[in-house]
């Protein structure tokens, strides 16, 4: 069951027809957040305008994490059952991965200057996220460190696993330890605290970065295959198996698109 969706033939054809409408989608629900969170939303009553930082830095923190979960949920699938595709989603997922870290941790220090007085603390919360754009960092040179592409994905893919630890440690720091970080406020017992006028909003944002990350994914994983598919024609001289329905085929499919 798995190797029919281990297609990259089939991938392309399906992704072609989603990516466009899946970028439409992105912008009218990114473009919809921006204009509600930023003119139509009203200021906290404890924070004023500054509360509004939280509309990029909320979704982004949720980004960050979610990424990395895909990236190690995908690296387990490459090193156990050899996906064709999970690699390559991997790698394309861990920059864009990078950059929601870098944007948590930008709009978290201009967030925190005028909460908590500075720019930075090594809080237990701000330095797990940091340790979490290190292990983005780490990957992306791993996998970009070997000249065979096998090579670096494998220890990418193990670095990816052992760095997953990271993860609950950002989760749970607020209530671990005592950290100047406002524990959750969303996702907790008893329902969100923010009140609606700011947490619809905030929900739109969510989706719209969800949207976008995915749009950036797929546009990168074709990006990938068409340069290995092209890298292939060079070395073998003829196309890529087009054949989806054969499992015959795979092999064949493996070769030219890896």
């Amino acid at each position: 069951m798995l190797t029919r969706f281990a297609n990259p033939a089939r991938f392309m054809r399906v992704s072609g027809v989603v990516l466009p409408w899946l970028g439409g989608a992105c912008a009218g629900v990114l473009g919809l957040g921006l204009c509600w969170s930023l003119f139509i939303a009203p200021p906290d009553y404890q924070q004023g305008e500054s509360v509004r930082i939280m509309f990029i830095h909320v979704p982004a923190a949720m980004m960050a994490q979610g990424v990395y979960y895909l990236i190690a949920a995908a690296s387990f699938v490459a090193l156990v059952w050899r996906h064709p595709l999970a690699d390559i989603a991997g790698a394309a997922a861990a920059p864009i991965g990078a950059g929601f870290t870098l944007v948590c941790l930008a709009t978290g220090s201009l967030w925190g200057r005028p909460m908590w007085g500075a720019w930075w603390v090594w809080d237990a919360r701000l330095t797990s996220v940091l340790v979490l754009f290190f292990l983005y960092l780490g990957y992306i040179a791993l996998v970009n460190a070997f000249d065979d592409p096998s090579r670096g994905a494998r220890a990418g893919a193990l670095l990816a696993l052992v760095g997953i630890v990271d993860l609950p440690i950002i989760k749970f720091s607020v209530n671990w330890w005592n950290t100047l970080h406002q524990p959750a406020s969303i996702l907790r017992v008893g329902g969100p605290s923010i009140d609606i006028s700011l947490l619809l909003p905030l929900f739109v944002m969510a989706v719209g970065f969800l949207l976008l990350f995915l749009w950036l994914l797929i546009l990168r994983m074709r990006t990938a295959l068409n340069e290995r598919k092209a890298r292939a024609l060079s070395l073998y001289g003829q196309p890529a198996p087009q054949g989806e329905d054969s499992d015959a085929a795979l092999p064949a499919v493996r070769q030219v698109w890896r």
